[in-house]
């Protein structure tokens, strides 16, 4: 069974949501980024989403531009990023980490090479977030091959009649967002996906889980009787690191109140 697998039994018979914080790895530093997601961890997170900084992150409002731009800053490649992710599975053998990530950074050695990196790091899912549909095909190839569950993003325009290649190429979990464009926290978000939630659920996709803008406990509980499985947030977790640079502890301190109050949210 898959971590994602045993993620969503476990917390399907808790009568659970999934929470799961995003963060970019090596933001603002690689110790400090450690330390952030050790105190995500342990205040109660389901899962991790952890982005590798890019110089053009399409998907990405500007908090999440500037983290990434920070991280750049201070040592992030892709080898160095996922080295911390390697870190991160030592300390905790269970839970489920995901990367966002972006094209570039996949095939600039090969596909093949980034996704066999990804599997000795640890890595249970890649999102690669500026990848079409029509293009998937060789990175879902490769992410099979290194055991790795390819995530796939169902957009709130998505046509019913495409949720059967959602279904084909995504595993782990379905990534919907709730609104066109990019991320970004406290922006009106629409959580009436009903229709297309029935439509991927026919069509066999993995759980689905929402994410741009979700920022708020009441966001959680409306995705959730929406039908969603769970959550991702970021921008809000993002902010909360910039707001904070110059106090670590603090820092600490509100990400773990933040986390434990959205994971309160998900009891069904």
């Amino acid at each position: 069974m898959s971590r994602y697998a045993a993620m969503f039994k476990n917390l399907q018979e808790k009568k659970q949501g999934a929470f799961i914080p995003f963060v970019v790895l090596f933001d603002p530093d690689k110790e400090t980024s450690k330390e952030i997601i050790h105190t995500l961890i342990d205040a109660g997170a389901d899962a991790l989403e952890l982005g590798i900084a890019f110089s053009d992150p399409l998907a990405d409002g500007p908090v999440i531009q500037k983290a990434g731009l920070r991280a750049l800053e201070n040592g992030s490649t892709v080898k160095s990023a996922l080295s911390l992710v390697k870190d991160i599975r030592e300390s905790y053998k269970n839970i489920p980490l995901g990367l966002l990530t972006y094209a570039n950074l996949v095939v600039k050695n090969s596909i093949s090479a980034f996704y066999g990196a990804c599997q000795e790091a640890g890595v249970d899912s890649v999102l690669v977030a500026d990848v079409p549909l029509n293009e998937i095909k060789p990175f879902y190839e490769q992410a099979i091959a290194h055991h790795i569950n390819p995530v796939l993003i169902a957009p709130p325009n998505l046509p019913a009649s495409r949720s059967h290649e959602i279904a084909r190429y995504s595993q782990g979990y379905t990534y919907v967002v709730t609104r066109t464009g990019v991320t970004g926290a406290n922006i009106t978000i629409n959580l009436a996906h009903k229709e297309l939630l029935q439509a991927l659920k026919e069509s066999g996709a993995p759980p689905a889980i929402f994410g741009f803008g979700i920022s708020t406990p009441e966001h959680v509980k409306k995705a959730l009787n929406e039908g969603a499985f769970g959550v991702i947030s970021g921008s809000k977790i993002v902010a909360l690191i910039e707001e904070n640079l110059n106090n670590k502890a603090l820092m600490l301190k509100k990400l773990a109140e933040f986390t434990h109050l959205m994971k309160k949210a998900t009891f069904l």
